[in-house]
């Protein structure tokens, strides 16, 4: 079926659940939290995702240049994913000096043989509210499914005020069968921990306690490598250069 505009559409069947459904979360991750795992968690419960792919950044768009490295944000990432089954770290735009643009990550996603049907773009209600300044929109709602999570004092189904003309897009899970018509913004109201990266910087260098606020895992690797001590941002010296990742998309 298609628009009257020959585009292709999607259509969403209550009661049956498809093959694959491949969630891609994105961000700086400098350093990934807690709040970044409860969406991921969100996402992945509400919209049975088979697959979750957390990709940090190299070069956010909208965003200051990260504090830690490339390599140290994908080793976080990595630790944070650890244990956590379909969940991977991509290094899909760590591989590429160009700003990270969704509208390109998807573009790579597409070329690897992912139908729009089968994407659920994974982001917080506070992020998604700025949805028509991003490039190439609004074709870049035609590209994915978006899982839009609430996230402190921006309830994602207060979405469909703040964004009326994309209300007729927006739905509610659970989620069923998802067949060729309308791609769909899905507005997932689930708790997220309250927490910042710009805390976690902010609180690393006054010598504060970051327990509580990251993984385990993540703390570690913060402490023992000395990261955020320094509001300066850039690589350090003793920072190892990047290597393959092994969560790459095509791995």
């Amino acid at each position: 079926m298609e628009r009257p505009d020959g585009r292709a559409r999607f259509v969403y069947t209550q009661g049956m659940t498809t093959d694959r459904r491949i969630g891609i979360f994105g961000g700086t991750f400098d350093p990934i939290h807690c709040g970044h795992i409860d969406l991921g968690r969100a996402a992945e419960s509400a919209l049975a995702l088979t697959r979750l792919f957390l990709i940090p950044a190299n070069v956010p768009p909208h965003r200051p240049q990260p504090l830690a490295s490339s390599y140290h944000r994908f080793a976080m990432v990595s630790l944070a994913v650890a244990g956590r089954p379909g969940w991977r770290a991509s290094d899909l735009e760590l591989r590429r000096d160009a700003p990270s643009y969704t509208a390109a990550t998807l573009k790579r996603f597409h070329e690897r043989g992912y139908a729009p049907s089968e994407l659920f773009f994974v982001i917080g209600a506070d992020a998604f509210a700025e949805i028509e300044a991003w490039r190439e929109y609004p074709d870049i709602l035609d590209r994915t499914h978006f899982a839009v999570v609430s996230r402190t004092g921006y309830p994602a189904p207060d979405l469909r005020a703040r964004l009326p003309l994309l209300a007729p897009r927006m739905a509610r899970p659970p989620v069923g069968h998802l067949t060729r018509l309308d791609t769909l913004i899905f507005l997932i109201d689930a708790p997220t921990a309250d927490v910042s990266s710009t805390d976690i910087r902010e609180r690393r260098a006054r010598g504060q306690p970051i327990t509580g606020l990251v993984d385990l895992g993540v703390q570690q690797h913060i402490e023992q490598q000395g990261l955020y001590t320094s509001m300066i941002p850039g690589r350090r010296g003793s920072d190892p250069p990047p290597r393959p990742a092994a969560g790459r998309l095509n791995g």
